[in-house]
């Protein structure tokens, strides 16, 4: 008789062309409601499930016990396997393990389109950056700079409303100081994080000093030709970065790059290493690095915002080419360090 471990592990291991993509609200799926302290799970009609494989890959899972309206995908192999609503009602998500490494892989691989890309966003948005006034493409440009500068993350109304958590579509008047050339943001960004960021920029200080002309509490607004102001989501700061780039380029993406080229450019200050212990204990510290600008927890930044092939690399003792100054045949609006690490993902 197959045991409920080996039948866990036939479910887990699934090639990825074997998944299915799923949508939830079209797709009938098992359901549970607790009884005398215990979990019983209801298939599609409504009656009890027996069968010991669909038990073993909902135990596979580890839904979380305070989820509300908890759907679970009747296949195995859907891309999407339980969704349910935390304590707070926000609508959580579990996936399967494949579709997760899949979809890490592709977003690993869009850093070689966005490192291309990069040269094209910094000189539109410095030329929009000169523009008179405070119209839609000078603020968003504004935004895209800091973007880049800070690492803030993009942010939502939703996460400002409900968790009082911001980002940089959501900063208040009240989130920035400026003295000088000085500008200082102070904020509690998501998971409750302090953000506490400081930049020395005379022209960021002087638009700044105008945005924060204009009423209302919201820190980024433009005015469009007829004097009326209008807010800046998320979503405007994406389409500014599509416009721009005629690609799927999104705020996330800088995240994703800086995250990765601090821990190249930490990796290869490092002395060569003498045996792995020391080379593994590099890369911790490195990530520890990275994850302080991104304002992450380490284990956060290596998962999601540090490229795999750069630590692998590193580990496996290749030597990077670190040029000290700018190439005249790379990429001009590049730095020496952006260069090399997309050559290396180049060669991957």
């Amino acid at each position: 008789m197959t045991s409920t471990s080996q039948k866990t592990e036939r479910v887990a291991t699934i090639h990825p062309h074997k998944l299915h993509y799923i949508q939830e609200n079209g797709t009938p799926g098992f359901s549970r409601k607790r009884v005398r302290g215990k979990f019983r799970y209801l298939d599609e009609d409504g009656q009890c499930i027996q069968c010991e494989l669909h038990l073993a890959r909902i135990a596979g899972l580890k839904i979380p016990p305070a989820w509300q309206s908890v759907w679970i995908c009747p296949h195995p192999h859907g891309h999407l396997q339980a969704t349910g609503r935390d304590a707070k009602g926000r609508k959580q998500y579990l996936y399967h393990a494949q579709w997760r490494v899949l979809r890490e892989a592709r977003k690993y691989e869009h850093m070689l389109a966005f490192g291309a890309q990069l040269p094209l966003i910094r000189q539109q948005v410095d030329k929009d950056l000169k523009a008179p006034g405070l119209g839609r493409q000078k603020v968003l440009a504004m935004m895209v700079y800091l973007l880049e500068n800070t690492l803030i993350r993009v942010g939502n109304d939703a996460y400002a409303k409900s968790n009082q958590s911001f980002g940089l579509t959501t900063l208040r008047h009240r989130h920035v100081v400026i003295e000088s050339s000085e500008v200082r943001f102070r904020f509690r960004g998501k998971s409750g994080v302090m953000h506490r960021i400081r930049l020395h920029d005379r022209r960021l200080a002087r638009m700044l000093r105008h945005l924060r002309e204009l009423p209302g509490q919201a820190l980024f607004q433009y005015v469009d030709e007829h004097g009326e102001q209008h807010a800046i989501s998320s979503t405007d700061v994406n389409d500014y970065l599509r416009q721009v780039t005629g690609d799927d380029i999104t705020a996330k993406d800088f995240r994703t790059w800086f995250g990765s080229l601090h821990v190249l450019q930490a990796l290869s200050e490092c002395p060569p290493c003498s045996n792995e212990t020391e080379g593994k204990k590099n890369v911790v510290e490195a990530i520890r690095l990275a994850a302080s600008k991104l304002g992450n927890t380490p284990a956060i930044c290596r998962n999601s915002y540090v490229h795999p092939y750069i630590i692998d690399s590193y580990l496996a003792g290749r030597e990077w080419n670190m040029p000290g100054q700018q190439s005249e045949d790379g990429w001009p609006a590049l730095s020496p360090a952006e260069q090399s690490m997309l050559r290396l993902l180049q060669q991957r």
